[in-house]
């Protein structure tokens, strides 16, 4: 037995609850992980807030690291190999708010040792939507981007990829995020009245994509009147203006964006190994104060990436 964290019913943090559970021994394909952090991502309440009735309980958490403790039978994980006590990231799993947690091999990677654990759990479904969005928008050394949401975590990974393409990136956020957006090699314009003339005196010969991570009508009229090619605008949070609008919205459940996210795991982990992906964490908690953890992360000014340690 063990404990993790569930919604018994829809709701955000408020319905959290931390309950017994059982841990599975590995079967054939299967993994047992000793979670050292568990990530943290606004998906994780927002699931639990919208979910099928006939999904609760809900376990939360989509990615972990820690240690695996067993292997099924005849069992290697997804980057090749693995034995007790290696050190390990996974992701897209249903459940890692918990001490340990048994599941497919398939989406297991070898940890890299340049990343710590609250670090490592926290690199994926953000580095993952990043390269989702890059997709779906083309962008390219060639383009100049506007980047709304920019300090936030799916915008410091898209920041970081597109700097390794030499891509131009105009980043919106809130004057206390400036910093972090010119840190990761975008230039920073504030939010807020006035936003589409300052992108125009940055961009006078315009803007190619645009890319929003935040979800608020600026952003998305911001974006429609700045970009010409409304297939080169895309949004993870304004779903129902995307669908009014004629532009995309990703999002990880959609079978080809999950495909392409599943798809480049690897590479990501292999870029952070290599010192050109960062994840910048601020803050951990204990796992047993997931409820005032998922409280912050709600509140939209986490100030970065979230993890708890078991």
């Amino acid at each position: 037995m063990t404990k993790q964290w569930v919604a018994p019913s829809a709701g955000g943090s408020e319905v959290l609850t931390f309950v017994d559970v059982d841990v599975p021994a590995p079967g054939p394909g299967e993994v047992t992980i000793t979670v050292r952090a568990a990530g943290m991502n606004p998906a994780d309440t927002k699931h639990t807030r919208a979910g099928d009735p006939s999904a609760y309980p809900m376990a939360i958490g989509y990615e972990v690291a820690g240690v695996l403790s067993a292997l099924g039978p005849d069992t290697t994980i997804a980057s090749g190999g693995g034995a007790v006590g290696d050190e390990v990231l996974a992701f897209r799993i249903a459940g890692g708010w918990t001490p340990s947690i048994t599941v497919l091999a398939a989406d297991v990677f070898a940890k890299p040792a340049s990343l710590d654990d609250a670090q490592a759990a926290n690199l994926l479904l953000a580095g993952t939507t990043a390269a989702d969005v890059i997709r779906v928008t083309r962008a390219s050394g060639r383009d100049t981007v506007l980047l709304h949401g920019a300090s936030g975590a799916v915008g410091v990974s898209v920041l970081q990829q597109l700097r390794l393409l030499g891509t131009r990136v105009i980043g919106t956020s809130s004057e206390g995020g400036a910093d972090t957006v010119r840190r990761y090699g975008g230039e920073w314009v504030a939010y807020g009245d006035g936003l589409e003339a300052r992108v125009r005196d940055l961009a006078p010969h315009g803007v190619d994509v645009a890319i929003d991570c935040v979800g608020t009508d600026e952003a998305v009229d911001v974006s429609l009147a700045l970009v010409a090619d409304r297939d080169r605008i895309v949004t993870i949070a304004a779903q129902a203006r995307a669908a009014a609008e004629g532009f995309a919205a990703v999002g990880g459940a959609q079978p080809e964006s999950k495909a392409f996210r599943d798809s480049v795991r690897q590479r990501l982990i292999d870029l952070a190994a290599a010192g050109q992906l960062e994840v910048p964490v601020a803050r951990t908690f204990p796992l047993a104060d997931a409820r005032e953890a998922a409280e912050l992360l709600e509140s939209g000014h986490p100030g970065g990436k979230l993890a708890l340690l078991p």
